[in-house]
Order: C-alpha cells, then sequence, then structure tokens
C-alpha cells in the first residue's frame, strides 16, 4: 500500500508544503507531487504570499484617491452614481449578442471571477459611500420623497496600507488570486475538509447525490435574504467552495457541474486504483479538476470572451507577480453585466424548452433573473435533470449584446445590501471603483500604452453614430471634462460587440500573468504534476465534455463550443429573450429590523426596573414576616390571656365610612360595656351603655340583611356587617339582652342598606365636630378672634350650632389629653368637671376648668387641683389622698417610683414643709408646700391633644437648660450640699427679662403665717448680657459655619475629592477616548451616547466597586486609625463611605448621578442600537460573535440580554444588586438583621458575576482585574485574620436578664485580647448558627478581665438570644451556649481622650459605647493615670427611666468612684410632656424637692440632673462656652438614633458660627 506524508490543518495552512514522495513505484503512483495549498501560500518560493488569501490587490495604475491616501473620490467632482448609470446604462432589453456568445458563457465568467478575486467583504470599521437617489426615481423614489439613499459598504483593506501617498489603501482578496478551483473546494483547508466526505475521495453530498450537502456551519457561506420573497436563513442553499456560489440558481448549475465533475473522477480513479485511499483519490480528482478548469478557462473561455488567443505558454515565470489588480475586478465584472438576459431558458436533451413554474404558480417561458437572486429550493431546480437543463439551457441561450447596456435585472433589481432589498449594481459598482481607487478612463489609457483620447466621439464612434445622445448626456454629467471620465464607464462605453481595447488589455494582462506565474499551472512539465500526455489529454477536453460526462446527454444535444452558438448548431433558442412575457421583477422594499421587538424591548426595559421595586416588595415582606416573628415572640403570653378574656365574642366587619376601609372586629358584650377587639386582640373601641341612654337600632332591608347600625346618643355610630343574616340576627339577640340588662331604652327599625349608611355618622365625622368643638372652646378662652378660631362657612352655622351642644364621653376626653381613659388623672380631671353628672362634659364644663388652667392665677390653679384630689370631699387632703394625687402624675411615667419611694417622697415633703406631725393639710397648707414653684404653676397649661398652644405661651414657658459655675451663679444652698468645683445647676433661662405680675411671688399671707424666707434662684443672665460681642452678620456667621465645618471635615473631603477625581477621570478617560480616539474601532459610528456611557461608567464601577472592599476591612481600619495615617483618613467613617460608594455606584440619593444606572442606560441604548444595526456592521464591532455572511439582520435584542454571557451577567448584577441595595437600606436592615446579612453575603455571587462580565472582551480588552486585584487580596487577607478569630469559643462567665428587654452578657476575655473604650465586637451565637454576626458595642472597660455586652431584645435574633439565656427553672447549674467572637474594631467614640473637654451623647441603646468609655475614664484617674481629658459630660436621652435601668448601676458606680468631679452626668426623659403642662409641672416640682432634700433624683436614684423633655443642645453647649473659655476644641460624640444625632449635628453648626469655642461632631447611628 503506498505511503505518505500527512499534515495537520494547520500545518498545511501555514507552514511551507513539503513535497510528498511515494515510497513505492509503478503504475499505481499515490501522490508524488507536491499539492497545492488550498489558501495560495507559498505558491512562489520568493514571494509566499503572492496569490494568497487576504493578500493585496496589485494596482496597474497608481491609485487616484481625493487625499491621496484613502479618501475617495465623490459628488461634485464625480455625478451620482444613481444619474450616470440611468444616463449611461439605461436601455432596452432583447438585443442578442453580436458574436452569438452564450448566456453559458457570461455566467461561467462569473464563476472564474468567483474563483479569482473577492472584495465584497465589508472594511472594518465599517465606512460607507451611499448612493443618493435622485428625486423622483421611477424605481428607488417612487413617492419622490427625495431622501432615498441606498447604502454602500467599502470593502476590507490591508490594514497596513492607507497611511500616506506613498502607500494609498489598498483592498484585499478574500479568496485565492490562482486559477486554482478554490470557486470548487474553498480558499482554506479548513473550508475544503468541511466539503469533502472523506470517503473514496469524494466531495459530500446531501440526500441526493447529485447535489452537495447544505450550506451549514462551520461553513460560512454567503446567505442574504431573498429579494423577492424575503426569506433568510442557510436551508435551501448548497456548501461550494465559493462563498457567493448560490448567488443565482446559473452560477449554482456550473457549482453543481464542477462537483459532479469531480465525483466523477473520483469514482473512476477508485474504480481504476482500488488500494488508493480518500486522500490520493481526492487530491488526484482535485489536480485532474483544477488542470481541466484551467485549460477551458484560459484556452476556451478567454478566447471566446477577447476573442483573441493569449499568447503561448513559455514556463513558469518566478518574478512574475500574479496577484489581482483592481482594475482586471472593474472591468471583468463590468462587461459581464452588459451580456446578461433578464431571463434564462431551459431546455432537455432532445431541445424542447420547457416552461417555468413562477413563485405564483404561473408559468413562463424562461426563468426570470431580477427574482432568482439567492433563492431557496426553487421549484424548476429540485432534480438532478432539472440543473441538466438549466445548463442546456444556458448553453443554447444567446447573450445580451456587448454594449453600454445593462438589463433592468441587473442594473435596478440587484439584490440590495443592509435595509434594502434592491440595489443598482452598475452605481454599486462604479463607488466599488472609486473605493478601489481606480485612475479615470484617459490616465488608464496612457499608463498602459494605449492611445489616448481627446473627444467624448473618440470613445466609440459606432456608438457616436447610432446613438451619440448617450455619451452627450454623459458628457454632461462630468461637466464635459473627459480627463474626469472613470475607468468603468469609459470602459463600457467603448465596447462594442466586444470588450473595448482598455477591458481587453487588462484582462489579457491578468491571465497571462496567472497563468505565467502559477507554479502549478497544469502545463507546467517541472512541477511532476502530469506527464505530457496527460498535459495533451487536459488541452484537448473542453467545457462540451464536461457537460457531456456529467449530465450523460448525448454529444449531439450540444454545439463544439458551448460558449458560441452559431447558425446550424443543435438546440436554437425559440427566442431573444426581453421582458415581455416574463414575471415583473418583485419591487424592493425597506426591512425593519426591529419590527415586532418594540413590545418585547419595552416589557424588558419595564422588567429590568421593576427589580428594584420586586426587591422592595421582597423585603417588605420579609420585614412583615420578621416582625409578625417577633411579636410573636414577645406577645404569646399576652394573647393566651386575652384570649381567655374575651372568648364568646362575635365575629363581624365594622363600617367606618365611604373613604376609609372597613376593618374586621370581634364583639364583645359585657353588662353597660361593647368592647371591639381586632386580630390581635387589641381593644379598639369601648362604647358605654348607661341609663337613661336613648340607644336606636336600625337594621338592613336589602342586600341580604346584613347590616346593623347602633345609634348611641354622644358617641360616633357603629356600624357592622356581617356575612349572612343569621349572624346579624344572633347579634341583634345578644344586643337586646344587653340593652335590657343595662336598662337602657331602645328602638328597632329598618331601612335600605344605602340610607342606613347615609343615616351613620361616622368617627371622622366625630373627629371634624370635636375639632370645630376646641377650636371654638380656645377661641373664647385665649379670647382669639373667630377666624383664627377656624370656624365653619357661614353655611354651616347649623353644623357649628351641632358642634357646640355635643358633649365629651371619657374616652374622649382622655383622648384630647393624650392619656387613657382609665388613668387616675383622668378620673379626677372628669369627675370634677362633670358638675351634672351625667358622665359626659359639655361645652360650658370643659370651658370653666379650661379657663382656670389657661388664665388663673397660681393660687386657683393650686386651688383646683385640691379639689381633684380631695376624695372625700372634707375640705382637707390626707397623706393617702397626696400619695395618690402623686401616684396620678406619676402614671405618665409609667410608675417610676415603688409605693415605698413614694411614701419616701410624700415623707420628705411634708417634713420639708415643716408638716411632719400632720395628717391633713388645708389649701393653704398645700399652696405653701408649693411656695417656691409659684413661677411654674402660672405658666402651667391643660395640654389638649391637637390644640397648638398659642406661641405667646410657649415663649413664656419656655426654658433653657445650661451649666453655670458657682462662682457666676451662687447659690448658698446647693453649695452647701455639693461641695464640688463645678457644680452642676439647672437653671431656667428665659429668652429675655421678663417682668413678673407681683402675685409670682408667693402670697405674701403664707409667708407671713410661717415665718420662713422663701428662697428661690437667681441665675445670672450671661448669655444675654455678652451677646452683642458675638453678633455678627448672617454673611460672616456663614463663612465661620463652612469654615468650622471644613475644619471638621477635612479628612472627608479630601478622600472624597481625591476617590471621585479618580472615579471622574476613569470616566472621563474613557468616554473621551470612544468619542475622539477610538474611530478605528467604528463602534461610535454606531451608538456614540451609549458606548460612552457604558463605558466611561464601568471604568468607574470597575475602580468603585473594587475599592469600596477596603472599607471592610475592619482588622486593617482598627490598625489603621492608630497610625499617622488617621490624620490624612477618617477610617471611623469606613461605613459611611462604603454607603456612598455604593450608593454612587448603584442608585443615587446623592447629588453624584449612579454608575449602575448610567451603565444600564447605555447598555440599553446599545442593545437598541445593536438590534437595528446590519450584521456587517456587527462583525466589524464584534468580530468574535459575530460573522459578516450576508443575511444582514442582527440579533433580536432579547438575544443581547439574555443570550450573551455580558447581557446575562449584567441582568443577573442589576437583580442582585438591587436585592443587596434594598435589603441594606436603614429601614430594612433594622426590620431583618438577617435578611441583611444574607443578602450581603451576595457580595462573592457579584464579585463573580463582575469578573465574568467585565472579561468577555466585546468591545475592550478586561481591565476589572487591574482595579479588582490589589484590594481583593487586601480583603482576603483580613477576611482570613477575622476567621482566624472567628472560630475560637468563648465561654460565656454570667448572664442577666435585665430590663426594658436588656440581656447582659459577661464572657472570658480571649488571650492577647486588647482593645479600647468604645470599640465594637461582632459576636455569633453557637445555639443560633455560626454564619449570622451581630455588633455590639462593648460596654466593659479595658481593664476589666471578662468583657461585658448589653443586647437589647430588638429583632427575632436578639428576642431568641434573650430567651436562649434565660436563668433555667431547675436548681441545675446554667451552662450557657458559647459565642464566636470576632473584633475589636475601632470607631470615633475611641478619640474621647484626645479632647480637653469631651461631650457624650447617648439616645436609647446606643449609650453602650459610653459605659465604656465612662468607667475606662474613672478607673484611670483613680490610678492617677495621665489622661488628657479633664472634663466629660455625658448626656443621656431616654424615653423613661425604666427603658435602661443597667446604665443607672454604672453611672453609680462611676459616680461614687468619680472623686475628681471628671464627670458630669444629665438625663433626659423625653416621653414626659412639655414643662407647661400640668401633669409634668407637678413631676417638676417633686424632682426638685427630692433633689433638694435627698441630693438624688426622684427617677433614677442617682446624683444626675434629671430634665424633661429633650435636650437643648444649642444652650447645652452655649454655656460650655461660658464654662471652658480657655478651650478652644470640645468634642462631641453622639450614639444614637439618626433624629437625635442630626439635631447634636445641627446644634454644633450653629455654635459654630461664633468666633469661640469649636464643636467637633462625631456619631454612630444604630
Amino acid at each position: 500500500m503506498a505511503h505518505t506524508l500527512a499534515l495537520s490543518s494547520a500545518q498545511r495552512d501555514r507552514a511551507k508544503p513539503l513535497s510528498i514522495l511515494p515510497l513505492s513505484t509503478g503504475s499505481q503512483n499515490s501522490i508524488s507531487w507536491e499539492v497545492q495549498r488550498f489558501d495560495g501560500w507559498y505558491n512562489n518560493l520568493m514571494e509566499h504570499r503572492w496569490g494568497s488569501k487576504g493578500s493585496r490587490l496589485q494596482r496597474l495604475v497608481p491609485a487616484s484617491y481625493a487625499d491621496g491616501v484613502y479618501q475617495p473620490l465623490g459628488e461634485p467632482h464625480l455625478p451620482n452614481p444613481r444619474a450616470l448609470s440611468n444616463t449611461a446604462m439605461r436601455g432596452p432589453a432583447g438585443l442578442a449578442s453580436l458574436q452569438n456568445r452564450t448566456v453559458l458563457g457570461v455566467f461561467f465568467g462569473y464563476h472564474v471571477l468567483s474563483d479569482l478575486v473577492s472584495v465584497e467583504k465589508s472594511g472594518c470599521p465599517a465606512e460607507f459611500l451611499n448612493i443618493h437617489i435622485p428625486p423622483g426615481d421611477p424605481v428607488f423614489d417612487r413617492d419622490q420623497s427625495g431622501d432615498v439613499v441606498l447604502p454602500f459598504q467599502r470593502s476590507r483593506w490591508d490594514p497596513e496600507t492607507g497611511q500616506s501617498p506613498s502607500n494609498p489603501r489598498d483592498l484585499t482578496n478574500e479568496v485565492t488570486g490562482w486559477l486554482d478551483g478554490s470557486a470548487i473546494y474553498g480558499s482554506s483547508h479548513s473550508w475544503s475538509d468541511e466539503l469533502r466526505s472523506f470517503s473514496g475521495g469524494q466531495l459530500a453530498s446531501g440526500p441526493d447525490p447529485a447535489f452537495p450537502r447544505a450550506a451549514q456551519a462551520p461553513l460560512l457561506m454567503w446567505t442574504p435574504p431573498d429579494p423577492t420573497t424575503g426569506r433568510r436563513g442557510p436551508r435551501g442553499l448548497y456548501a461550494f467552495g465559493a462563498e457567493r456560489g448560490n448567488r443565482e440558481p446559473f452560477l449554482q448549475a456550473l457549482g453543481l457541474l464542477w462537483f459532479r465533475y469531480h465525483n466523477l473522477w473520483a469514482q473512476k480513479l477508485a474504480r481504476r486504483y482500488p488500494l488508493w485511499g480518500d486522500e490520493e483519490l481526492f487530491q488526484h480528482a482535485r489536480k485532474r479538476v483544477i488542470a481541466t478548469y484551467q485549460n477551458i478557462a484560459m484556452y476556451e473561455w478567454l478566447p471566446s470572451f477577447l476573442r483573441k488567443m493569449p499568447p503561448e505558454y513559455a514556463g513558469y515565470r518566478p518574478f512574475l507577480d500574479p496577484s489581482i489588480s483592481p482594475e482586471f475586478l472593474a472591468a471583468s465584472e463590468q462587461f459581464f453585466s452588459t451580456m446578461v438576459p433578464p431571463g434564462v431558458y431551459m431546455r432537455n436533451a432532445s431541445c424542447h424548452f420547457q416552461g417555468v413554474i413562477n413563485r405564483n404558480s404561473s408559468v413562463s417561458r424562461a426563468l426570470r433573473v431580477c427574482n432568482s437572486y439567492w433563492s431557496r429550493e426553487h421549484p424548476n431546480l429540485q432534480r438532478a435533470e432539472d440543473v441538466d437543463a438549466l445548463l442546456l439551457g444556458m448553453a443554447s441561450q444567446i447573450a445580451e449584446r456587448e454594449d453600454h447596456v445593462v438589463v433592468e435585472d441587473v442594473r435596478d433589481f440587484w439584490p440590495g445590501p443592509l435595509k434594502f432589498s434592491r440595489t443598482d449594481h452598475l452605481a454599486s459598482c462604479l463607488l466599488r471603483g472609486r473605493d478601489l481607487g481606480l485612475p479615470s478612463y484617459t490616465k488608464a489609457r496612457a499608463t498602459l500604452g494605449l492611445p489616448p483620447v481627446t473627444r467624448w466621439q473618440d470613445i466609440n464612434p459606432a456608438l457616436s453614430r447610432s446613438d451619440g445622445t448617450v455619451l452627450e448626456a454623459t458628457a454632461a454629467l462630468y461637466n464635459q471634462d473627459l480627463s474626469r471620465l472613470e475607468l468603468l464607464p469609459g470602459g463600457l462605453l467603448e465596447s462594442h460587440g466586444d470588450p473595448g481595447p482598455l477591458f481587453s488589455t487588462i484582462i489579457l494582462d491578468q491571465f497571462v500573468r496567472l497563468r505565467d506565474g502559477d507554479r502549478y499551472w497544469f502545463e507546467n512539465s517541472k512541477n511532476g504534476l502530469f506527464s505530457e500526455r496527460e498535459i495533451a489529454e487536459i488541452r484537448n477536453t473542453s467545457l462540451r465534455d464536461v457537460l457531456v460526462a456529467v449530465t450523460k446527454v448525448d454529444s449531439g444535444a450540444l454545439q463544439p463550443s458551448v460558449f458560441f452558438w452559431h447558425a446550424g448548431d443543435p438546440c436554437p433558442q425559440p427566442g431573444q429573450l426581453s421582458t415581455e412575457g416574463l414575471p415583473a421583477c418583485a419591487p424592493p422594499i425597506m426591512r425593519d429590523y426591529f419590527e415586532g421587538s418594540g413590545f418585547g424591548f419595552g416589557v424588558t426595559i419595564g422588567t429590568l426596573c421593576c427589580f428594584p421595586l420586586v426587591s422592595l416588595l421582597s423585603a417588605w415582606i420579609v420585614a412583615q414576616l420578621r416582625r409578625r416573628n417577633l411579636k410573636r415572640l414577645q406577645g404569646q403570653d399576652r394573647q393566651s390571656i386575652m384570649c381567655e378574656k374575651l372568648m364568646g365574642g362575635i365575629k363581624a366587619v365594622e363600617w367606618q365610612g365611604c373613604k376609609e376601609p372597613c376593618r374586621p372586629v370581634l364583639v364583645h358584650l359585657q353588662p353597660g360595656q361593647i368592647h371591639m377587639v381586632d386580630g390581635r386582640l387589641s381593644v379598639l373601641r369601648t362604647v358605654q351603655l348607661r341609663p337613661p341612654q336613648q340607644v336606636n337600632l336600625i337594621l338592613s332591608s336589602n342586600h341580604g340583611r346584613r347590616a346593623l347600625l347602633l345609634k348611641i346618643p354622644k358617641e360616633y355610630d357603629l356600624v357592622l356587617l356581617f356575612d349572612l343574616e343569621e349572624e346579624r340576627q344572633v347579634m341583634v339577640e345578644s344586643l337586646r339582652g344587653a340593652l335590657k340588662e343595662s336598662g337602657l331604652n331602645f328602638q328597632e327599625w329598618e331601612l335600605r342598606e344605602q340610607e342606613l349608611m347615609r343615616a351613620a355618622v361616622t368617627r371622622e365625622q366625630r373627629s371634624h365636630l370635636l375639632e370645630t368643638f376646641f377650636r371654638h372652646l380656645f377661641s373664647q378662652v385665649l379670647d382669639i378672634d373667630q377666624a383664627d378660631a377656624g370656624a365653619l362657612p357661614l353655611d354651616s352655622s347649623q353644623k357649628v350650632q351641632e358642634a357646640l351642644t355635643c358633649e365629651l364621653s371619657r374616652a374622649e376626653f382622655a383622648e384630647s389629653l393624650g392619656l387613657k381613659p382609665q388613668d387616675m388623672f383622668v378620673q379626677s380631671m372628669f369627675s370634677l368637671a362633670d358638675k351634672d353628672g351625667n358622665g359626659y362634659l359639655s361645652f360650658r364644663e370643659f370651658l370653666d376648668i379650661l379657663v382656670v388652667f389657661m388664665k388663673g392665677s397660681p393660687e386657683e390653679k393650686s386651688r383646683l387641683m385640691f379639689r381633684m384630689y380631695d376624695f372625700d370631699g372634707n375640705g382637707l387632703i390626707s397623706k393617702d389622698e397626696f400619695i395618690r394625687m402623686l401616684r396620678s402624675f406619676i402614671e405618665i411615667s409609667n410608675n417610676c417610683l415603688t409605693k415605698t419611694q413614694l411614701a419616701e417622697v410624700v415623707e420628705s415633703m411634708f417634713r420639708e414643709s415643716g408638716f411632719q406631725d400632720k395628717q391633713e393639710l388645708t389649701w393653704e397648707d398645700f399652696h405653701f408646700m408649693l411656695r417656691d414653684h409659684d413661677s411654674e404653676l402660672r405658666f402651667t397649661q391643660l395640654c389638649v391633644k391637637g390644640v397648638e398652644v398659642p406661641e405667646v405661651i410657649k415663649d413664656l414657658c419656655r426654658r433653657a437648660s445650661y451649666i453655670s459655675q458657682e462662682k457666676l451663679c451662687p447659690s448658698p444652698r446647693v453649695s452647701a450640699r455639693r461641695p464640688r468645683k463645678d457644680a452642676d445647676i439647672e437653671v431656667e433661662l428665659t429668652p429675655r427679662r421678663l417682668q413678673y405680675p407681683n402675685d409670682t411671688d408667693p402670697p405674701q399671707e403664707i409667708r407671713r403665717r410661717f415665718g420662713k424666707k422663701v428662697t428661690s434662684f437667681q441665675p445670672l443672665l450671661f448669655t444675654e448680657a455678652h451677646r452683642e460681642k458675638f453678633q455678627r452678620s448672617r454673611r460672616h456667621q456663614t463663612v465661620q459655619q463652612f469654615k468650622r465645618f471644613v475644619e471638621n471635615y477635612r479628612r472627608h473631603i479630601g478622600c472624597l475629592a481625591v476617590f471621585y477625581a479618580i472615579a471622574g477621570g476613569l470616566f472621563l478617560e474613557r468616554a473621551y477616548y470612544y468619542a475622539f480616539a477610538a474611530h478605528h474601532k467604528g463602534i461610535t459610528d454606531t451608538t456614540r451616547v451609549g458606548i460612552i456611557l457604558s463605558r466611561g461608567t464601568a471604568a468607574s464601577i470597575s475602580f468603585m466597586f473594587s475599592y469600596i472592599l477596603l472599607t471592610m476591612c475592619r482588622n486593617l481600619i482598627t490598625f489603621l486609625r492608630e497610625t499617622f495615617l488617621n490624620r490624612y483618613v477618617p477610617f471611623d467613617a469606613a461605613v459611611d463611605f462604603h454607603r456612598l460608594i455604593a450608593s454612587t455606584a448603584i442608585a443615587h440619593p446623592y447629588p453624584v448621578w449612579s454608575s449602575s444606572v448610567l451603565h444600564s442606560a447605555g447598555h440599553v441604548v446599545n442593545v437598541y442600537l445593536f438590534s437595528i444595526s446590519p450584521l456587517s456592521v456587527l462583525s466589524c464591532l464584534f468580530p468574535g460573535l459575530f460573522h459578516d455572511n450576508g443575511s444582514e439582520f442582527p440579533q433580536k435584542y432579547y438575544w443581547w440580554f439574555f443570550q450573551t454571557v455580558p447581557g446575562l451577567t449584567g441582568v443577573m448584577l442589576l437583580l442582585i444588586l438591587a436585592i443587596m441595595y434594598i435589603f441594606a437600606s436603614r429601614h430594612f436592615r433594622r426590620c431583618s438583621f438577617r435578611g441583611f446579612w444574607l443578602t450581603h453575603h451576595l457580595y462573592i455571587l457579584l464579585y463573580v458575576l463582575l469578573i465574568i462580565h467585565g472579561s468577555f472582551a466585546l468591545i475592550q480588552l478586561p481591565r476589572f482585574h487591574i482595579f479588582f486585584l490589589v484590594p481583593a487580596l487586601i480583603y482576603v487577607g483580613d477576611k482570613l485574620v477575622s476567621l482566624s478569630r472567628k472560630k475560637v469559643e468563648i465561654s460565656v462567665v454570667k448572664a442577666e436578664l435585665l430590663p426594658s428587654g436588656v440581656t447582659h452578657l459577661e464572657f472570658q476575655r480571649p488571650q492577647g485580647f486588647e482593645y479600647k473604650s468604645g470599640q465594637w465586637v461582632r459576636i455569633a451565637c453557637l445555639a443560633l448558627g455560626t454564619t449570622e454576626y451581630h455588633p455590639f458595642t462593648l460596654t466593659s472597660a479595658p481593664h476589666e478581665e471578662t468583657l461585658s455586652l448589653h443586647i437589647r431584645a430588638a429583632g427575632p435574633w436578639t428576642t431568641r438570644l434573650r430567651e436562649i439565656y434565660s436563668p433555667p427553672t431547675d436548681d441545675s447549674c446554667a451552662k450557657y451556649p458559647k459565642l464566636y467572637l470576632d473584633g475589636p474594631f475601632g470607631e470615633g467614640h475611641q478619640e474621647w481622650h484626645k479632647f480637653e473637654v469631651s461631650v457624650l451623647v447617648g439616645g436609647g441603646i446606643g449609650v453602650t459605647p459610653f459605659a465604656s468609655i465612662l468607667k475606662d475614664l474613672v478607673f484611670k484617674s483613680s490610678v492617677s493615670c495621665q489622661v488628657f481629658c479633664k472634663k466629660i459630660y455625658f448626656i443621656w436621652v431616654t424615653r423613661t427611666q425604666r427603658q435602661f435601668e443597667w446604665l443607672a448601676d454604672i453611672i453609680r458606680e462611676v459616680e461614687e468612684n468619680d472623686r475628681q468631679d471628671l464627670v458630669s452626668v444629665h438625663i433626659y426623659i423625653t416621653q414626659l410632656a412639655e414643662k407647661f403642662d400640668l401633669r409634668t409641672t407637678m413631676l417638676y416640682i417633686c424632682e426638685r424637692h427630692f433633689q433638694k432634700v435627698l441630693n438624688r433624683s426622684l427617677f433614677t436614684g442617682l446624683r444626675s440632673v434629671t430634665h424633661f423633655g429633650r435636650p437643648p443642645f444649642e444652650a447645652f453647649f452655649n454655656s460650655l462656652q461660658k464654662v471652658h473659655p480657655q478651650v478652644r476644641k470640645i468634642g462631641v460624640f453622639s450614639c444614637g438614633p439618626p433624629g437625635m444625632t442630626k439635631n447634636v449635628e445641627k446644634a454644633c453648626q450653629l455654635i459654630n458660627r461664633q468666633d469661640r469655642t469649636h464643636f467637633s461632631h462625631h456619631y454612630e447611628n444604630f
């Protein structure tokens, strides 16, 4: 068996070929010659690239560009291509060839041309030379719009050319430039492999062996849509060696001819040499077919085309450049087009010209050319016999005349590019010539040595004589300037019967160079391809022989030369074809790439925009579930108790009015009362039933008789709805029984449901009535004008009268005071005011008591209170009644005192007043006890909910608390009690000096009676006295405030400036690049705004998402904040900076536009533009994704979104970012910390998707790793440090359940655990899972041996933690679950020691860092440790004094150990009403008395000063400036709810407007 040296595909494509020698000799020789490469390389052993695929076209004449480099000539220098086509190439069809050339010769010429050259591939970046259609064009502008533009895309060029006039642009040949059968076998080894069957040396066939396999991947066949039917796709097209081998059935038939001829030779060789393998058979058959093809093209077709024989072959010339010239391409293609007929005959072997079935089922005499372009599964070409008939028909049909006229099938209805189904082929050829830089007609003749032409008539004298108007019209288009005439129209106009001298010279020169410069030419005896005998056989083979061999027709059915038909030849055509009798050409249409996609595209964008809403809904659902779970955990006992109490209730739905939603209720009837409760068993309303009320019970008589209306005087009505009439009847029976039992008279009747609803007085109507009631009440008390009181319009006088005659129930009275009906204060006040005892307050009754509180003197107010609490009415108040009075006040502070403490307070008050021996007090005694508080009583009001107290009264009653040195505000009484250097005294400072009436002082008779001098505080109003010194203009204050702001936040401002400068610089760099410097990519010509936005923001996002990791490196931040870098970088603001980066990169609550939103918007624009961009453009932009196969139709929008890696990952990134951002918002983080914790761990997937998203390199090389690598390594290292600590189990030493839902945990201090006061840790409880870590501030001090935390049960995790650490019910030893600990981590509060004076403001659970700081400060002072901080003011803001009792213990410990007076504590209880309210005033009096007597607070038991209401930070800070005038900078540290920290920040900003002490604020929110 013969053996061959096999090469891989890659080696054969690029390696220099080797001679393949046989191992044996004999008659059955195998491959014994150098096999010719498919890609044309190494044909010339010196110039390897000559003639190869991708090589340059070689010019015969120097290029002619407008700029000498690459810009083509155009209008107005040259005429409009369409106008030139209409003028010079339009004419009638049906004129026969003057030389009787056949149609087969015409299409064989097209086949040869496809074998030699292809420049149709579009260049990159895409450049267009569009054809502007003249207005009113009969084919392309029938509507006479005048704005039709046919696109023409410039061809691919060698990127090494087009750089200078000495190196102008040269186009590249996309096929091999040899007559090597590349149209049969392909121009690459891989293409050839796809055509082969690898069996018997044959080319692969489809189901029918006479046809090749269908065009399919990976073959990149040209598959544009059928311009007639619009059909697209590869189905119905065949796999050929030429990309455009399926353009017409006629070119397709020639491809099938050579396909069958190859397989015929392979079968013949297989029979002759049965031992040969597939490769031997294929290469021998290929060699023979190529040689036959060369012989026919050179020695049969070319002479018939040029009417002259080429010179004799003199052997291979290695120094002759055979490269294809652009002049040859233009000349040959242009001349072929003049010979194409409007239709093509089909006949059989017996010379029968058969009819052709058209697509509309009609029959015509020939195939219409214009309706056959790119046809799929043509009905007339389904069998091999049909192809034979077409070949025989072309052999018998005479072509069109060789002149300047081109039939409309080619000129007007050529397959169009891009969105157009048709174009002008001649106009396109003219633009192709300009793209090629072809010279002018006269310059080309001169360069090629042809005689010059000086007159238009000399171009073609015969044409000038027969139809001179054509030359005249053409000359007019060129402004009579013959030197402007282009090569193509000039060469075409000089042709008559044969190609003109110019075309003939160009074509002959090209074929001679191809033959003589081809080392593998079949006549070259030195290449070892053929013997002399074989060469002679090949020279004697004609195309007629090939047709006879393939079609099996009798040789007599074909003329000797199939390229001519002469008289006497067999099978003459029925007649010269014209357009008459042929079907009309399908008109041109313009395709819409986006057709049918608008709705889906909008829905897709809407869905993407809804990602945040979906995330918001998901977060809301999670929050509701967590809230429900928390309430279930907290309220199980309460619910079981309520269920027992309300057993037997009746289910109903309460109708609350037309504008209010109905609510399900449970109605519970009790003697004298009706209770309505909700689903959570909370009482919604209580209706009192007491005689002699007249109750009306109204029932509905329609709509299923399901409604019930209960009208009770002086109450709003109760309307209940039931599902069934039977349920309502049960309720009616129960009501009747309850009313009879209560002794009430009632009437019962029926109404239609609509009338019943209209007759009902709803709660909203009742509230409007009460609003009018209170307005008129206060207008009379305060002498306010009627208009200011908000009286209703005049036409509503009846309603006003109704409002003034209404009466308040006890529940409404309590609601107006903001209290509960069962409160003792409400009961006492209501009983006193209800003079007639009917259980309701009339307008007059309420007015009488309100006048006393609003206008009465201190004596009148104290007398009123005396009467309120003289329960037995004997004119005396006993100690028990006094205790009950105080208890009624203390109810508003959640009963802060026990009975023992309350008794102690009463005893001390009696003892201080000298009444220790009395058991009962008269009014004079009672008033004397309030002797020091006449001013407070004077401005005491009764605060009514919803009614604003006039500003005059507020101004008189508002007080500011401040700190005063004792030398500035001496008070012997305080000095004696607190011998401290800087005593903390609360004084009441009015905004201006007030001249009080004479009765402000205690009554003279009381002072005379008891013989005691009443002492009172006389504060020094130093703020008012020194104000002028610091008075500045508003502009100066604004400037000063700005300066202080910059001083406070200079590090923040600097870091933000650097960060955003980098991010903005990256954006601008990419934006500038794609806007001005990336024209070579062509992307900006397709989508300028979209690419600038998407690429610019991509660079910014890459930077932001990379360096956001550094803000989460807690261990690194804790370490660095102790270094000198902390002077320049605000490490404490890492979390805020993290949020800012995330907000900038994702959403935009800040002024900076969101990078991700802009990035997504840019991609939306890109996707839309890519969805309407042709494939030829997209293949340039995305060569890795698209190949220009002529189909033009781009991928739909959904392909970009969901079927590409960047698109799909982008959609996923949007969803993940939406989830992470929504769940990380403050509200949802507080509602469900676990949801935040879990969703934020999606950051791992986020970064994986970011890497994938940015690594696909659609437009540019990946750059994300440049930014990501360093921060990622740092972050991973930081996480490894945390992981090394997290897995150490920590034992809990002590666990206490403190009031207010606080759990105190004390646990072991890990070895080497060093921290500072104010730092925080993260813990995970092993019993609750090891993956969820929660941050808590350490409340232990650094000197303590153990660590401690105080954790408030605010959510499910902390609530379950509290349950786990509950003390065991039995006597067994408690074994607490262990903890995982991560930390410590630093924050701004640990900077407290860097200020000489520090103010610590804690709200709610935000006091935890200050507990550690206070203990640390006292410890350091007790051991004589040098501390720079000399004074700390701690402000504790709490709703009630019982909220965090554990802190009181810490403060008490600090007070006991603070011997150097370092700490000053102020406690603000915010739940109590304003100071001018009666209840608060009485508590204030009790508090001051208790503190005066026992030096402790009544509420907290501490020496610290207790205040009511919210802290006046501005006044407090103002007073600090006077107390510490030598201190230039005071540190303010706040931790608590955002509202509180904002108030502190605002106060600091206002104080910083002054040229005095600078307040530097540091805060943390929870």
